[in-house]
């Protein structure tokens, strides 16, 4: 009798049966008659007290993402990589801004052109016969010619850079130059922060991911605006040549990788949310 008000709980606080011995079955069994089935019903209980364990470990697991989710999270991530993408190509090239004079200024038979970016600018000599007849300044860069490119001194240096006589802001160069290196530091943070959401299941670092990809994109912005200020500050600081000056195809990169990146950001920050923001407005609607 004593044996059968002995009892054991779960970890949930719930009564179980102890897992009597065979000797101890036997004699309650012999005693009181029904200790065996008692002994079995323990020993139920106790393998239901493991399955439980078992079931806090399925809850412990239960705020992991679904395959409907992830997709979502990968959708998004391959958005802020063509953003990525699309910096680094900006970044790493010198087609930012182009600078070119009369195609008749310096002579009839060639005549320059300067395309520069963040970090280097490059002097071009283009035959008049390749330039379209209606274009009154020398150019495109692309056209074929001899080029020469160097790395502005006002990173090594502290020099600034003359072309056709106009003089650079290097601060303003400067500036332009350290934003973009952060919104790529940035980029990087935000990546590292996805694949950790993606190889751990947590949802909990797409919030860090898309302030990076946002700060990212928004600095990246600002690094455009900077430089722009500067090629304005460029042409203003003297008149003695007459130049057009046109932005090139880098820009537009740079200004699409803005405008992906904080998009990106926006989808982690919605992804990141513990409900579906589409969902209750429809339901908020109805």
């Amino acid at each position: 009798m004593m044996w059968s008000t002995f009892l054991v709980t779960d970890e949930e606080g719930r009564a179980v049966g102890p897992a009597a011995s065979p000797t101890v079955g036997a004699h309650v069994g012999g005693a009181g008659g029904g200790g065996g089935p008692q002994a079995m019903g323990g020993l139920a209980g106790l393998m239901s007290g493991r399955s439980t364990f078992g079931g806090n470990k399925r809850r412990r697991t239960a705020h992991a993402m679904t395959e409907a989710q992830e997709g979502k999270i990968k959708l998004a991530f391959f958005v802020a990589i063509v953003g990525v993408i699309l910096t680094v190509l900006g970044v790493g090239t010198e087609f930012w801004a182009e600078l070119a004079p009369p195609k008749s200024f310096y002579g009839n038979r060639t005549c320059p052109v300067v395309h520069f970016g963040l970090w280097k600018g490059c002097t071009k000599t283009l035959w008049v016969a390749d330039i379209d007849p209606e274009r009154e300044s020398c150019g495109p860069a692309e056209l074929p010619g001899e080029s020469n490119c160097t790395y502005f001194k006002f990173f090594t240096t502290g020099e600034n850079a003359v072309m056709f006589h106009k003089t650079t802001q290097k601060n303003l160069n400067v500036a332009a130059a350290m934003l973009s290196l952060f919104s790529l530091v940035l980029m990087a943070m935000g990546a590292i922060c996805i694949s950790m959401a993606l190889s751990k299941e947590i949802a909990f670092f797409l919030k860090p991911a898309s302030v990076c990809f946002i700060l990212a994109g928004v600095l990246v912005l600002l690094s455009l605006l900077m430089f722009q200020q500067s090629v304005w500050s460029l042409l203003a600081s003297d008149h003695t040549v007459p130049l057009h000056h046109n932005f090139s195809w880098s820009v537009s990169c740079v200004g699409s990788a803005g405008a992906i990146l904080i998009v990106a950001g926006v989808l982690f920050l919605l992804l990141a949310l513990p409900y579906s923001p589409w969902r209750k407005c429809h339901n908020g609607a109805g």
